[in-house]
């Protein structure tokens, strides 16, 4: 099942972020992404794929925010699949947080 518009409401939303820029996903879909660094992507109404650091994406997967990646299943990137309306405002909130934990490795990597 799939929920229609929700890849054009995601983007919408996560394009407003500062410093954030989206474009075509080499796999489909719009990524999302903090200067070099991407934040995850979304392919089309049915799921995003989003990146962290391995102890949060690990917490996001023990509490069954998202799941292991579908190809990358031991990498920091998590899956999380779009089935219901109330998903959509979920995948925004993985987004968000990729975004704070990417603007906050970016501050530390300027002051080093």
């Amino acid at each position: 099942m799939t929920v229609r518009d929700a890849q054009k409401r995601i983007a919408a939303e996560v394009s407003k972020w500062d410093g954030v820029e989206a474009g075509p996903h080499r796999f489909g879909g719009t990524e999302f992404r903090v200067g070099k660094r991407e934040l995850g992507h979304v392919h089309g109404d049915q799921q995003v794929d989003v990146v962290f650091p391995m102890p949060v994406r690990n917490s996001l997967v023990e509490g069954r925010r998202a799941e292991p990646h579908h190809i990358l299943p031991e990498s920091g990137w998590v899956t999380f699949r779009i089935n219901k309306e109330t998903d959509v405002a979920e995948a925004i909130e993985l987004f968000r947080d990729s975004y704070e934990e990417a603007r906050k490795r970016s501050s530390t990597d300027t002051q080093k």
